[in-house]
């Protein structure tokens, strides 16, 4: 029970008596108390249990438009910058 308990301040969770008696009867099946004499201490943690690699594409230049060609559709503008209704008072 006293388990039950620090897994609880772990999660962040509060549990009923009749719920962590439950938890209990579970762990009873489940065997949750062998998973702490495992030796993991020369395991890495995983991001994800997926074999995927985060995918990247080069970063490289290209073209982009000029100041004249972004603003060719503005409905208004003002020293070389989009003009638009004040918000704010």
């Amino acid at each position: 029970m006293q388990n039950i308990k620090a897994y609880e301040a772990m999660s962040k969770l509060e549990l009923s008596e009749t719920e962590r008696q439950w938890v209990c009867e579970m762990s009873n099946t489940f065997h949750f108390d062998a998973l702490e004499s495992i030796d993991v201490s020369g395991v890495e943690p995983l991001i994800t249990v997926l074999d995927i690699k985060n995918v990247l594409r080069e970063d490289t230049c290209v073209k982009t438009l000029t100041r004249e060609e972004l603003l060719s559709n503005a409905p208004e503008r003002y020293d070389g910058y989009f003009q638009a209704p004040k918000t704010l008072d």
